[in-house]
């Protein structure tokens, strides 16, 4: 493993482990200044912030699977590192990079809250058009997943994107 990829490796996990522990933080004041307490409105019929133990998915879907959350967290995890393996060294490839440490800190934050308390702390509620209750972990991968759509249709290339698919070598020697 050369330098420029140990450097991408060490910087993702380091960017990573702020972005959980941001995310945990967090949680842990809504459960502290917000449980069993009534809405904190930030700007009224717009914003507040309302502790919620989210055992499902958004909009309370699939409640109390937690085996199957804790799967799917363990594939996207083993995805994200796949292609953080794979992905050349290139600057041209580092706001893919940040995108995956986005969604693997979102995972990773909320199968922690499932892992340790089984269900998730949601506390951020815009209420303007009843969007349902979610935390900083939600952000992060909706925000990923919306750069990741304008990376993939407006930015790389297939031929960019071709490293990743399996049987071609990773990173730079994929030329060779």
């Amino acid at each position: 493993m050369n330098s420029k990829r140990r450097s991408l490796l060490v910087s993702s996990f380091i960017g990573f482990a702020i972005l959980v522990g941001l995310d945990q933080w967090t949680k842990g004041l809504a459960v502290h200044y917000l449980k069993g307490q009534e809405p904190f409105v930030l700007i009224k019929g717009v914003f507040e912030l309302s502790y919620l133990e989210n055992r499902g998915a958004a909009f309370g879907m699939m409640q109390n699977r937690q085996i199957f959350f804790f799967f799917i967290a363990a594939v996207v995890l083993a995805a994200i590192l796949y292609m953080m393996w794979r992905m050349p060294e290139d600057k041209r490839y580092r706001p893919l990079a940040v995108c995956l440490m986005l969604v693997a800190a979102g995972a990773v934050g909320n199968m922690i809250d499932r892992v340790s308390q089984g269900f998730v702390v949601d506390f951020l509620y815009f209420c303007l058009i009843d969007f349902p209750v979610f935390n900083v972990a939600d952000c992060y991968v909706t925000i990923a997943a919306f750069c990741l759509v304008i990376l993939v249709m407006f930015y790389y290339s297939d031929e960019d994107l071709a490293c990743f698919q399996p049987g071609r070598k990773a990173g730079k020697e994929q030329d060779s």
